[in-house]
């Protein structure tokens, strides 16, 4: 286990320093940006001349340099927000409520009001560079009796409320639309080409977000416009100008003038933000080389096979698994590093640990699946126990099994009562002389074959050990009794089925009165919030959600099934030693598994319907067809391994099962 300063080497080093080279750049382009926002909003069609003039005057006065300091500022700002909060694994909320949640987070509280503030900055170096009745809050009035006063410019109040409208909605729009997800491209490009190809989209998006967030903000000022209104006068002492139209009124907001600098505001505001959020997205998913192995202790926690096993930070992880999946399929002198032998002592260490975390976490999403698959299958209810449901799927590959050592050997567990054998007996009748007292004899000459079948070895890590192999229902068989694997380190033989220990026997403890009263009224309660529209509106699941949540980090899953197909596939020719070949029974095992997974997922409602992506949003929409993009790289993943090895995979081991769908790949049926 490496220190806390060890483990977060690759935040100080790597992160941080991508993160400000990327605020580097939102500074540098920020001057081009200015300059066209403000021919933009100073440009006259009858003047065009004076109003370049003017532009030029004034992107050389003092208050343009003051504006462009305090623009600098906000980048800076937004820059580290997007470090702070940036993911690479999407936050999905699975219903309404969840989305509120998330929406009303005290995080999420501290993140609005700093968009809110950095709005009002931006909105008043707009008005600053607009000018004209923009430029000032408070200007000179005479009222009705001739007296000089100070009045409120409502133009310049609107403006600046817009911004921190912008902002907000723009805070909210972040954790709607995940635009703090981070994405990692397929296409590995240069940094020039992808912010090239991507200005356009920014473009658009920035006008199309800020023409919403303008209609909505002329709304919400026309019923409260008067609040801070009201609120400005007293603190700041002015006065309104009762010869002006208010613009919080119909007559008001229908000045075309007013709205077209509210929008251009609006598109410059989100524009500098959206791109800063693109570079920084750009730079920090840039690819980073991991050494395969070091000739300095010192280093050895930054090398790969140690890096994979880093849980956090996730963007290390993932760095990591995608410098694996380029390795294995472009690199042949690091791939060799890969399947070299330690000196001394002559073991793979490193494809070992490699090989290892990624059947962890290829084993660890087929289990999230099947635990989905049942949950789905019994509608959340208690599970029905029937003679049926107690045939078991014998299976000697192990998905799991991908988490420990692969090259220590395995005992073998022989059941010697298996609950398919007995299950009628048990369920007919409790005192039958077929269940405790027999125990049937393996070894000897005289038992039958059909028993040493249903008494062969079965793998207990298997995901679908003790299912039923329904298209349409999948439940867990009982468990008639449990293995200890202590017993197993310690030497000690296991306790057989046939003979149980015996053990006091415990009356079930009752309930009490009081507990049995809480439980009622809970389900009470449950019952008549269930018949509320409003309550079944933000408690029901979202479509298709449940789904995106469960492959939400499946990127990392998709460049572990590259980098395992690629290996094995380079092993058949470039490994010497042949130090993959041991471990492809349990890859092709815990490939197979997670195929068959998946292909039951894929069968439940909502989990094959494609979801329309947005492109009006900088949010990025990929985290939602991730299911699809594993299962095509997981069937293209053993299509790869199969056409390499061919028909020498007849010799692996594996289950019957298996051994069938493997049979489906090599004959090009799948």
């Amino acid at each position: 286990m490496f220190s806390a300063e060890q483990s977060c080497w690759f935040v100080r080093k790597v992160v941080f320093w991508r993160a400000v080279a990327s605020i580097a750049w939102a500074v540098l382009l920020l001057p081009p940006i200015t300059a066209v926002f403000v021919i933009i909003s100073r440009f006259s069609v009858l003047h065009p001349i004076q109003a370049v003039s003017e532009c030029l005057s004034f992107l050389t006065s003092a208050s343009a340099i003051f504006s462009f300091i305090l623009l600098c500022g906000v980048i800076i700002m937004v820059g580290f927000l997007n470090l702070e909060y940036y993911t690479v694994i999407p936050r999905i909320a699975c219903s309404k409520i969840a989305l509120f949640g998330q929406l009303l987070h005290p995080r999420q509280f501290v993140n609005s009001l700093a968009h809110c503030v950095m709005g009002i900055i931006v909105a008043w170096c707009c008005a600053i560079t607009i000018g004209g009745r923009y430029e000032t809050i408070a200007y000179p009035c005479t009222q009705g009796d001739g007296s000089p006063q100070m009045c409120l410019n409502e133009y310049h109040l609107i403006l600046l409320l817009a911004g921190a409208f912008v902002g907000f909605s723009h805070s909210l729009l972040g954790v709607i639309y995940n635009m703090n997800y981070v994405s990692f491209h397929t296409v590995q490009q240069y940094k020039y080409l992808r912010f090239k190809g991507s200005l356009s989209l920014v473009l658009k998006c920035s006008a199309t977000q800020a023409l919403y967030s303008v209609r909505n903000y002329i709304v919400v000022y026309f019923f409260l416009g008067y609040v801070p209104k009201a609120w400005i006068c007293k603190t700041l002492n002015l006065d309104l100008n009762s010869s002006v139209h208010p613009l919080d009124s119909i007559a008001g907001l229908l000045d075309l003038s007013l709205l077209y600098h509210l929008w251009i505001s609006g598109s410059f505001l989100l524009f500098t933000w959206h791109i800063t959020l693109l570079l920084f997205r750009i730079f920090v998913t840039e690819v980073y080389s991991f050494p395969v192995q070091s000739s300095f202790t010192e280093d050895a926690h930054q090398c790969l096979p140690k890096v994979l096993t880093d849980k956090q930070p996730k963007i290390l992880q993932f760095l990591a698994l995608q410098d694996l999946a380029l390795l294995s399929q472009h690199s042949p002198s690091r791939r060799s590093e890969v399947f070299s032998l330690s000196q001394p002592g002559g073991h793979p260490h490193n494809w070992n640990a490699i090989s290892k975390e990624c059947l962890s976490l290829l084993a660890d999403l087929t289990q999230r699946l099947i635990a989905y698959h049942d949950t789905v299958a019994t509608n959340g209810r208690a599970k029905s126990l029937s003679t049926g449901s107690e045939r078991k799927t014998s299976s000697e590959s192990s998905v799991t099994s991908g988490t420990e050592d692969l090259m220590s050997p395995r005992p073998t567990l022989l059941m010697k009562t298996p609950a398919s054998v007995f299950a009628r007996s048990i369920v007919g009748c409790p005192q039958s002389p077929l269940t405790a007292p027999f125990t049937p004899d393996l070894d000897s000459p005289f038992a039958s074959p059909a028993l040493r079948r249903l008494t062969a070895p079965m793998d207990q890590c298997s995901p679908w050990f003790g299912t039923v192999q329904s298209p349409h229902i999948m439940r867990r068989a009982p468990k008639l009794w449990s293995t200890s694997t202590d017993s197993l380190v310690n030497g000690s033989p296991l306790a057989s089925p046939a003979t149980p220990v015996p053990s006091p026997k415990q009356e079930p403890s009752k309930p009490s009165l009081l507990a049995q009263f809480l439980q009622n009224r809970k389900e009470q309660v449950k019952n008549v919030l269930a018949k509320r529209v409003l309550i079944m509106y933000l408690f029901n699941k979202l479509p298709e959600a449940s789904s995106q949540a469960l492959f939400a980090d499946s990127q990392a899953h998709i460049w572990a099934l590259e980098g395992l197909s690629y290996l094995v596939q380079s092993s058949f020719s470039e490994d010497q030693f042949g130090v993959v070949q041991t471990a492809l029974p349990r890859i092709l095992s815990c490939m197979l598994g997670l195929q068959e997974a998946v292909d039951r997922h894929f069968k439940l409602p909502h989990a094959s319907s494609k979801p329309v992506r947005s492109a009006s949003s900088m949010g990025d929409s990929t985290h939602k067809t991730l299911r699809f993009a594993l299962r095509a790289t997981l069937k293209t993943s053993i299509y790869r391994i199969t056409t390499t090895f061919g028909n020498h995979l007849n010799a692996v081991q594996m289950s019957a099962e298996h051994r069938k769908r493997l049979q489906q790949f090599l004959e090009y049926k799948e």
